[in-house]
């Protein structure tokens, strides 16, 4: 057992005893399919300044995916978990998932973002740009050989003029893939400038046209992964979407019941709180699918509370949770970030972290989580 001192509200301290958790375990023959998205690695040595530029450290990004694949997961590449849009470019986006693809193992689970992110929203871009802008992503992402996950677009939420530009733009941009795509509606809270997607503002209106453009292309659709933080409007949308057409969770908050399901339907996974949580992902899906109820929750309901810490409000801020994590757990040496992200929670916010991920039995070698957590602290003026 490793013994720390850290800080809490009010400039005072409180002690925390790290203890050793279970070492993860392969799954398999899930009733349930999961991805994972994955965060990128940082290179720490690059001469790139925060905003100017992005430098991957491809060796440890990549063993990251193998370290989800082991474990049975599919990996959701190039999404927001990888700062898709807060500092990892289209560019480089789509160099990751070319080195993902080619470094898969066989059978390996993987589906990429497309999405319209090297088009700059502004007054002059039309919907026709916004298709354009989508078909090109798309093409290259399935050039790759991978399975597109049609991204929430920025562009389109600044040129849309009502719900009918939407069903034009998906349309269109479905009707041409060669397989289903995986929908993305990204919540306003993981992404201000998307606030009012599908054309209004209020949830359950936009899921009415949401629910007919997946109607009218549901050959093209695989499934849809919303992320509004809402079970109720989880479970809504999912009891009204056509047959064979998959509900994806993308809820942070609520993820155990939404996976298990109501009696009535249940909801896949494709969840950025996966990374850190891997090893519990795995055991809980592992005990669903043996229809062992009460070890599914024992092994993910302690982690919700650490998932809704490291997603709370402002939520896009989430990935400077996942990496700290990543980095705790041995599968990066540094708490860098592409963009300088690592600055961009408290340090009460990561002492926070620590507590949750150990009550949550996720560290697997405490003594060297707290040699790893002390110079974090130390850097940002807290003894440990």
């Amino acid at each position: 057992m490793s013994n720390l001192i850290l800080p809490i509200a009010g400039g005072a301290t409180a002690s925390l005893t790290l203890t050793a958790g279970p070492v993860p375990e392969p799954g398999g023959d899930w009733t349930r399919i999961a991805y994972a998205a994955a965060h990128v690695v940082a290179d720490p040595l690059a001469d790139v300044d925060p905003g100017a530029g992005v430098a991957v450290d491809w060796e440890r990004t990549l063993a990251f995916r193998h370290h989800l694949w082991s474990l049975g997961l599919g990996v959701a590449e190039a999404m927001d978990t990888a700062q898709r849009g807060m500092g990892l470019d289209w560019p480089t986006s789509l160099d990751l998932i070319r080195r993902s693809m080619k470094d898969a193992p066989a059978g390996a689970l993987i589906a990429s973002g497309a999405g319209t992110d090297h088009l700059i929203p502004g007054p002059d871009v039309t919907i026709d740009d916004v298709i354009a802008a989508y078909e090109m992503q798309c093409e290259a992402v399935e050039a790759t050989g991978s399975r597109v996950i049609l991204m929430a677009s920025r562009a389109l939420v600044a040129a849309a003029r009502s719900p009918d530009d939407y069903a034009r733009v998906y349309g269109r941009v479905l009707s041409g893939l060669k397989q289903p795509a995986i929908l993305h509606w990204l919540g306003e809270m993981f992404d201000p400038a998307l606030e009012g997607y599908w054309g209004d503002h209020d949830h359950m209106a936009a899921m009415d046209t949401c629910l007919s453009v997946i109607a009218d292309n549901a050959a093209k659709v695989d499934g849809i992964k919303i992320s509004l933080l809402s079970a109720e409007k989880e479970i809504s949308m999912r009891r009204r979407l056509p047959d064979g057409v998959a509900m994806y969770t993308g809820d942070d908050f609520n993820y155990p019941d939404l996976i298990a399901g109501d009696g009535e339907s249940f909801s896949h996974a494709l969840l950025g709180i996966f990374d850190p949580i891997a090893g519990s992902a795995c055991r809980a899906l592992t005990s669903l699918a043996k229809g062992d109820h009460a070890a599914y929750r024992a092994a993910f309901d302690p982690t919700v509370p650490l998932s809704r810490h490291i997603f709370r409000a402002p939520t896009r801020f989430y990935k400077t949770g996942v990496v700290f994590m990543a980095y705790l757990m041995g599968h990066q040496d540094h708490f860098t970030m592409v963009s300088g992200q690592e600055s961009a929670r408290s340090t009460l916010h990561l002492a926070e972290i620590l507590r949750l991920a150990n009550d949550a039995q996720l560290f697997i070698d405490p003594d060297e989580v707290a040699r790893r957590v002390r110079p974090v602290f130390q850097a940002r003026g807290v003894s440990v």
